[in-house]
């Protein structure tokens, strides 16, 4: 007679990879493990209150797959706080409007360049007079009209 071949516990594809044949029992619904962080016993607990022998886990607890949206007020990559342009390029948290302004009413002394973090060549545009005008009027417009000007990182300035 043949034999029946022996059915798997839970569906192919399900749950972690290179899990054992035992661990799929163990497995919650949706194949998440049960475990991890356990909640303080004897239920609503007064806040700054510690159950003796429950430990808060270290981070607090974040769903599977949830990621904290970037900004100033989250997590996300330290790089780039305010995001990407859509070349992938990190923007800056200084802005290419205030910076043309500056420059525009106050770039013969290089306070543009100061506010975006180019300490050299404002320091350039304060010894000439930002060029006698011209180079500090050049330089507004760049500013406000252009889409690729940097601070001192290298990040894109937001618009």
């Amino acid at each position: 007679m043949s034999e029946q071949p022996q059915q798997p516990s839970q569906p192919p594809g399900y749950g972690y990879p290179n899990q054992g044949p035992g661990a799929a029992d163990k497995a919650g619904p949706y194949g998440y493990p049960q475990g991890g962080p356990q909640q303080p016993p004897g239920g609503y607990q007064q806040p700054g209150y510690q159950q003796p022998g429950y430990q808060q886990p270290p981070g607090g607890y974040q769903a599977p797959g949830y990621q904290q949206a970037p900004g100033p007020y989250g997590g996300g990559d330290p790089n780039a706080l305010y995001g990407y342009d859509p070349y992938g390029r990190p923007y800056s948290d200084k802005s290419k409007i205030v910076a043309g302004v500056l420059q525009l009413f106050l770039g013969s002394f290089g306070i543009g360049r100061f506010y975006v973090g180019h300490v050299g060549m404002g320091i350039a545009q304060l010894f000439t007079c930002g060029g006698l005008g011209i180079w500090a009027l050049v330089d507004a417009i760049m500013y406000l009209v252009s889409n690729d000007r940097t601070d001192a990182q290298g990040r894109i300035l937001r618009g």
